[in-house]
């Protein structure tokens, strides 16, 4: 916050805010290695010592947190996170305010998400760059999900239905994101039913990914409030696209965009070319990462413009990587547009992946291919797990804790998901065989 630089620390923004404002309830908010949103409430008087040496709690309750005898574990504020709850403005007010995890020596734990990604933008600060990212985030709306999924209107793509509920709730989810500092670009419906799309400004790597844990929460808040029930499946309808987290990357060196070359026929450089070509190289090795459930599968490989092979491309928008043309021959605007992750993912883990195999194609000097490729992204939830479990980059990346956790836990999903009868195979078969 600009507020910040009033005074000498961030923590002292923070208390006079909490006293000013009245607020009497602040949340620490984490995710765990899935990426469900972890939360607890600690009183005012309490901050001050979160903020010197953390919040203690059992992070053997927490998916993927510990190892062995490792319970004890802190969440310590980032203090430039703070927020007031606009949904809790009334007295007693409150506010949020995301957290670090930390072991009690004060070291950072491994196993926490938003570590993993704060290392990986090391890595890619010690070779100059800073990631910028810009998330388009698609998601369903429906009235009813108990018997039968019932959307709330029958619009498309850009249509502006008769019907004001999709108006209505995008207007009062962007008011409460941008009053929670989520700087929102545009939105729009979607081209399936109940489907909507809200794109966030371009920010830093970690700044998106926390902008889109706490954009989870408020539609799902809004959506209730509203009666209805929003959802970030990848694909709830068999005869409908499915919904993506397509998400813009670029690096910065100070005020200069590292993917602009004027001199460049296609006014990409090296630089991006080989960062394109690391993603290209290693996709199917973090797959499981960005697109980690039973359906996001169905989704990749369910056709309408989802990516299913590792290509790229100007105007394909069915292929993995796509090189906007919005604005061409403006340097800042020069970007890579990712299509395969959806809006399920863990977005701190998915960031650490994929930049992660940009910058190993930069180190490495990647060629780009101008061919398109015959291969493909995994195909399901198994093949994504046997890509992965090779792969030294992601292991790297991760760090072997949440490596192993995130192959295990897939692993019984997909075992789960395996031995299930379908209502498609008991309409199909029970009245023939």
């Amino acid at each position: 916050m600009s507020d910040f630089e009033n005074l000498n620390r961030p923590e002292e923004f923070v208390m006079r805010a909490i006293e000013e404002r009245g607020i009497r309830f602040v949340r620490l908010w984490f995710t765990d290695v899935l990426g469900f949103l972890k939360s607890v409430a600690i009183a005012p008087a309490e901050l001050d010592n979160a903020f010197a040496e953390g919040i203690g709690f059992d992070g053997s309750a927490i998916e993927g947190f510990a190892r062995g005898n490792e319970f004890d574990m802190l969440a310590k504020p980032d203090a430039s996170t703070f927020t007031i709850l606009p949904w809790r403005t009334q007295a007693p007010g409150a506010a949020r305010i995301f957290c670090d995890i930390n072991l009690p020596d004060g070291t950072p734990a491994h196993s926490d998400p938003r570590q993993v990604l704060k290392r990986t933008l090391s890595a890619a600060n010690d070779l100059g760059f800073n990631v910028y990212t810009h998330p388009e985030l698609e998601f369903f709306l429906f009235k009813n999900v108990e018997e039968k999924l019932i959307p709330i209107d029958r619009g498309g793509y850009f249509d502006q239905t008769p019907s004001a509920l999709g108006h209505d709730f995008r207007r009062a989810a962007i008011t409460m994101l941008e009053a929670m500092g989520v700087s929102v670009e545009f939105s729009h419906h979607e081209g399936a039913p109940g489907q909507q799309e809200i794109d966030l400004r371009d920010a830093d790597a970690l700044s998106t990914a926390d902008n889109i844990m706490t954009f989870r929460y408020v539609v799902k808040e809004v959506a209730l409030e509203q009666g209805f029930q929003a959802s970030f499946m990848p694909k709830p309808f068999t005869n409908h696209a499915g919904s993506g987290m397509h998400t813009h990357f670029s690096l910065f060196r100070g005020e200069e965009n590292a993917f602009y070359d004027e001199k460049s026929p296609d006014l990409l450089s090296d630089t991006a070319k080989s960062f394109i070509a690391g993603i290209l190289k290693h996709a199917r090795e973090f797959t499981l990462i960005t697109n980690q459930w039973v359906n996001s599968y169905k989704r990749l490989h369910g056709g309408d413009e989802a990516p299913s092979h590792l290509d790229w491309g100007r105007n394909n928008k069915s292929a993995l990587v796509r090189i906007p043309g919005y604005k061409p021959r403006k340097e800042n605007s020069t970007r890579i547009e990712v299509r395969s992750p959806d809006a399920a993912c863990n977005p701190y883990l998915a960031f650490a992946v994929i930049i992660s195999a940009g910058l190993e194609g930069i180190k490495g000097k990647y060629k780009l291919d101008s061919t398109t490729s015959d291969e493909k992204l995994p195909e399901n939830l198994d093949e994504a797990i046997k890509a992965m479990e090779s792969s030294e980059l992601v292991r790297r990346t991760l760090g072997a804790d949440v490596f192993e956790y995130v192959l295990r836990n897939k692993r019984a999903e997909w075992e789960e998901y395996r031995r299930q009868v379908f209502s498609y195979e008991i309409d199909r078969y029970l009245p023939l065989l």
